[in-house]
């Protein structure tokens, strides 16, 4: 039997020195430079042309579709296994230790963004692939690597690609949690905007986050009450949360600032919301009228419940949790008035349409109406299934720990498979730092993934 583990511990430095070049690309969306060339902007692009070119240099078939997304490709047969990775990251964000897109190593981590979600897992897999080819072993099925380049924005990039190419029988995505995710929750975008009021001159701008699958860390507002009659007061509701911030005087108005902690909207209380935490100590100096309806809003919604108690859309089911909601863009100002954006994960048996109505209902009375932008229905497989049960035993042999299956708020690759999990590569016990500042991935994981994912591909494409 193949040595999996020995193969990946020999493949370390070039591991270590493919995740950093692949890094060092900021591949963040880009609208504003987006053309046809580059759909995502540069940078998502250039990741994408990367990995491709390290396929063909490899001598891997490798495609190219609409430069969103594309593949690379190995073995032969009827059957296709789909691995599903993206290159794409989200914003960097402040208050790193290390360079976002330098690929640190430190004690035995490399430190950068997309280092665990998802270019880490993403070289883990493909270092997997180039050893199974290696091997010589023979392979009754096609593999394909299907690399993604919008995975954080919309998916964008593999509604295209499954537009011109075949849905693999089988799949999995190394962009989640080890051992096994076989549930996803539903993914929906739902927007809260203010309803047409009167300015009243005491908030004249609020702002902050940039993706609502993001915690925002930093939000800021302009207020015209002047900065020395607040300062005490502001002071004193800093030390209160532990946060830092800031208040000064800027022209006409006074400048208020707060900063968060930012975490991935599947549990959004592993952040600290800044936005909803200004908004708290808005509403407690605004009067009556547009400003403070907008604050009292959020501070309502949001303010030590991310679980839509406020908004009527709780709810949970024991396959896969509490239904969470991350506020995640908020903006303000006095012509538009307010606009919150959030990112709703809801379980697999959750009642979407009652429960939005529900929330509609609650509204009725208030300042703010509910949109539902966009919706992305709730992924499962049985648990009986015949990959589940591969990769549970894979699993299992390299761990020596049972491979229980999960469920989680995140949204991967898997669930636009027709049959697909998510398959590591976070360990259990290990800290959940995607989307945070210094983003990091055990060295010792890397490589201890690439070995699973190798036994996994074999014993699902190489003759028995």
């Amino acid at each position: 039997m193949k040595d999996w583990k020995m193969e990946a511990v020999n493949r370390q430095d070039d591991l270590i020195k493919d995740l950093q070049q692949l890094i060092a690309i900021p591949s963040v969306l880009d609208e504003e430079a987006a053309n046809d060339n580059a759909p995502f902007g540069p940078e998502p692009k250039r990741a994408l042309d990367w990995l491709l070119e390290e396929g063909r240099k490899a001598g891997y078939l490798v495609k190219n579709i609409d430069n969103m997304a594309g593949h690379i490709e190995m073995g032969q047969g009827e059957e296709l296994i789909g691995i599903l990775c993206h290159v794409d990251v989200v914003p960097a964000g402040g208050n790193w230790t290390f360079g976002p897109f330098d690929g640190t190593v430190v004690d035995g981590k490399l430190f950068g963004r997309g280092s665990i979600d998802d270019k880490g897992p993403t070289m883990a897999a493909w270092h997997a692939m180039q050893m199974v080819k290696e091997s010589g072993l023979p392979m009754t099925k096609r593999v394909r690597l299907i690399i993604g380049t919008d995975e954080e924005t919309g998916f964008r990039c593999v509604d295209r690609y499954f537009e011109k190419e075949e849905m693999p029988d089988i799949g999995f995505a190394p962009d989640a949690d080890f051992p096994i995710i076989n549930a996803e929750k539903g993914i929906a975008s739902i927007s809260f905007k203010q309803k047409t009021e009167v300015p009243d001159g005491q908030l004249l701008l609020f702002k902050s986050g940039t993706r609502t699958n993001m915690v925002p860390d930093y939000a800021e507002a302009h207020i015209s009450e002047k900065a020395p009659t607040i300062a005490k007061q502001f002071e004193s509701f800093l030390k209160t949360h532990h946060v830092t911030g800031e208040l000064r005087e800027k022209d006409d108005r006074t400048m208020i600032s707060v900063n968060g902690k930012s975490a991935h909207a599947m549990e959004p209380d592993h952040g600290i919301n800044a936005a909803v935490l200004l908004a708290t100590f808005l509403t407690t100096i605004f009067h009556e009228g547009q400003s403070k309806n907008f604050t009292q809003f959020l501070t309502d919604a949001f303010s030590n419940d991310t679980r839509g108690r406020f908004l009527g859309l709780a709810f949970t089911d024991q396959l896969s949790g509490d239904t969470t909601l991350n506020a995640g863009i908020i903006t303000f100002d006095p012509v538009k008035g307010g606009e919150v954006s959030v990112s709703m994960r809801y379980a697999v048996t959750y009642p979407f349409e009652t429960f939005i109505t529900q929330c509609m209902g609650r509204l009725t009375a208030a300042s703010f109406t509910v949109d539902v932008e966009s919706n992305s229905v709730p992924h499962h497989v049985d648990a009986n299934d015949l990959l589940i049960q591969t990769l549970q035993q894979v699993y299992t042999d390299h761990t020596g720990e049972p491979a229980e299956l999960l469920s989680i708020g995140g949204g991967t690759y898997a669930r636009v498979l027709e049959k697909g999990v998510a398959f590591g590569m976070l360990f259990p016990g290990r800290e959940d730092v995607a989307h945070q500042a210094d983003e990091y991935v055990y060295i010792e994981d890397l490589v201890k993934a690439t070995a699973i994912y190798a036994d996994a591909i074999c014993r699902l494409a190489c003759e028995k």
